[in-house]
Order: structure tokens, then sequence, then C-alpha cells
């Protein structure tokens, strides 16, 4: 596997993948990853970053850790009058749930991914787990709400009686449950996760990235806006790509029988 690597301490690290990959891997043992104002700060800016530059066509958010993917808010730091940092103007909790993205993201989610984790996780397009990963929002539980995203995107995940049941009782989904209501898209061991999310991404890279973008841009939509309001905006985005090099260089490859070469123009 070819990559280029920052190396560093940091709670979120950065490193492209064959040029066309970006993963994000939050790094923070000690606290389960739980999200703090340098991960948010970090995680945004990685973001816009990956959204900025043309050669990276998908990311992935990933977990150093074997067990947990994300344990949610620091409550430490929410205690101690900084829960403010740990969301950012643009990104929102984590500097991601509300972040405006046009790219892939795919959560390669390892053990547990529960409370501001698995918001995390609904806040990507595409989920890869583990087969011990569990997803969940316990809030009421302690009290508390699921305020980044968790109880609105999760019915829009998985059928609305499961959804509600999930949030009002606190209790976690398995992996094969999450698997079973299509909230996952592939289940694998534990060991395999990161591998097959790199899988995954590397099949979306191999397509036109102005059409995998452009098309994502009104899929994302379709739970939420009319058909004639997805149609229109299909008709907007959809000009650009027909007359783009790529749609061009699509059909040539495929007459010549090869490899396209994309050019994302």
């Amino acid at each position: 596997m070819s990559t280029n690597t920052e190396v560093t301490a940091k709670p979120a690290t950065f490193e492209l993948v064959d040029d066309h990959i970006a993963v994000i891997t939050l790094n923070r043992p000690e606290k389960r990853n739980a999200i703090n104002g340098e991960i948010a700060r970090l995680v945004d800016g990685y973001l816009k970053e990956i959204e900025g530059n043309v050669a990276i066509r998908v990311a992935i958010l990933a977990s150093s850790l074997e067990n947990v993917f994300c344990a949610g808010a620091d409550i430490k730091e929410m205690a101690e009058g900084r829960g403010h940092e740990l969301s950012t103007p643009d990104g929102g909790f984590a500097g991601l749930i509300d972040a405006q993205r046009r790219k892939p993201l795919i959560a390669a989610v390892r053990g547990a991914a529960l409370g501001g984790g698995c918001e995390l996780a609904l806040a990507c397009d595409m989920i890869v787990a583990s087969d011990d990963a569990r997803f969940g929002l316990p809030e009421v539980k302690r009290g508390l709400f699921a305020g980044a995203g968790g109880v609105h995107r999760l019915p829009r995940a998985i059928p609305r009686n499961v959804a509600l049941e999930l949030i009002a009782t606190g209790d976690p989904m398995s992996a094969a449950d999450a698997r079973a209501y299509g909230l996952v898209n592939r289940v694998v061991p534990s060991a395999e996760v990161l591998g097959a999310a790199l899988a995954l991404a590397r099949t979306i890279a191999a397509n036109a990235p102005l059409a995998v973008t452009a098309s994502l841009v009104v899929a994302r939509q379709a739970s939420e806006r009319g058909d004639a309001d997805l149609r229109e905006l299909s008709l907007t985005l959809g000009g650009p790509v027909f007359a783009s090099d790529d749609a061009q260089e699509g059909s040539r490859a495929f007459l010549e029988k090869r490899a396209p070469q994309w050019q994302g123009r």
C-alpha cells in the first residue's frame, strides 16, 4: 500500500493513500477518542483540505483503537465550561457532523460507536463495521439529548420504529442488526475493517470524480426534498457532468476497452 503519512502525536491524524484516498484517524486512546477541541479543529481542517484537493476523491474516518470508534464528547471539557470548543463554526460537533461535503466519506468502525461516536458514523455516507461493533444513542440513560444529528439521522438510516426504540431505550444495536437494517454497508472481522473500507474507497475512486460527487449531492437529499425539487437539482448538476472532459473520456475508454483516465473536469 503506497502511503504518504503525517507522523504525529496529534489526537487526529491525516494520511493519503494511493494519491486519491484520505484517511482521518481518531487517535486519542487515553480518552477512548472522546472529542475535545483539538480533535474538532483538526478534523475540520482535514475535511476542508480534502474538499479543496482535486486529487482526493474519497475519505475514510477511522479509529486507532480496536474496541472503540469514538466515545463521544469529552465530558471533562464540557464540565469545565469548554463544551463550545467541541464544535467548529463550519463543521459543528467534532468539526464533522455539519460539514459541507461533496466527496464521499466512509466510517471505518471498530468496537463501540455510541452517543457522539454513533452520530459521527451517521454523518458519514457509508459505514464499514467490525463484527463486534455496536451502535447506539445512550444519551437518555444519562438525562442528555443526542443533539449532534443522532435523533433525526438514525430514523432516516433505518426503519422508523427500530430507530425510535433505540432512541427511547438508549440500548445499542449489534453490527449484525445494523447490517440487516441497512445502517452498515459491510461487516468484517475487526482486523479487516480498514482494509475493507479502503477496498470500498478504491472502487469509488476508480469512478469519475465529478460524476460521483454530483450524484451524491442529489442522493443525500433524497429523503428531505420532493421529486420535483430533486429533478431540478439533477438537471442543474447533471449538465456540467455531461459536458465534462470526464464524460468524453468515459465514452472513449468504454469503446476502446481500457481503464479511463479521469481529469476531474
